[in-house]
Order: structure tokens, then sequence, then C-alpha cells
């Protein structure tokens, strides 16, 4: 582990997991028997055509929530993850303001 890994500060990060496809009574069946989806970290919500996994993990960074998050799926055949969704309060709570993550701003009108 290098130094950076070592001291970064550890923040609860929030998240939406978006599944390509609704779960199968299969997959349904093989998340109810997984201890780790109930830890309270990850919590499946079901629309009629949609499902969508609420997330808050713990991590020195967002992409390390994030994949931490995703291995959860090694356990579950078969599910696909659409997207990643991160709530714009959750990303001022933790001071992210990045061109990847918010609006860039806008142009300035070019000088002749």
């Amino acid at each position: 582990m290098s130094s950076s890994e070592t001291t970064a500060a550890v923040r609860k990060w929030h998240f939406t997991l978006h599944l390509k496809d609704v779960l199968t009574e299969e997959q349904s069946d093989t998340l109810a028997g997984l201890d780790r989806f109930n830890d309270g970290r990850i919590g499946l919500v079901e629309g009629p055509d949609t499902a969508e996994f609420m997330c808050s993990f713990e991590a020195g960074t967002l992409t390390g929530a994030i994949a931490e998050a995703l291995d959860f799926f090694e356990e579950l055949p078969g599910v696909l993850i659409r997207s990643v969704e991160l709530d714009p309060l959750a990303l001022e709570s933790n001071r992210m303001a990045t061109a990847s993550v918010a609006p860039a701003p806008p142009r300035l009108p070019e000088t002749v």
C-alpha cells in the first residue's frame, strides 16, 4: 500500500448503482441469501421496470467506494450495472467539484 493510500481521509460516499435489467426470480432468491447485501451499506430499490442499489460505503476515495460496492456483485451472477449515479448533495458534503462530476463553467466570449 502506498503512503497516499494510508493517509487518505476516509469519507462516507453515497451513490446509486443502476442495473441494466430488473432482477430475475432466481437472482432475487440468490440475493436474499447473501449476507453481505444485508449489512446496511447497499440496498435494493425496485420499480416496475427498474432496479437499483442505493449505496453508502466508507473509503478514502469515491472510486474505492464504488469498487467495493461492485465487488458485491461477484456473488450475484448475471447482474450487470448500467450506470453509477452520484447525488449532488453527497458530492457537496465530500467537497468534490471537478469537471467530471459537475458541469463545466460557461465559456467566455471570444475576444477578437
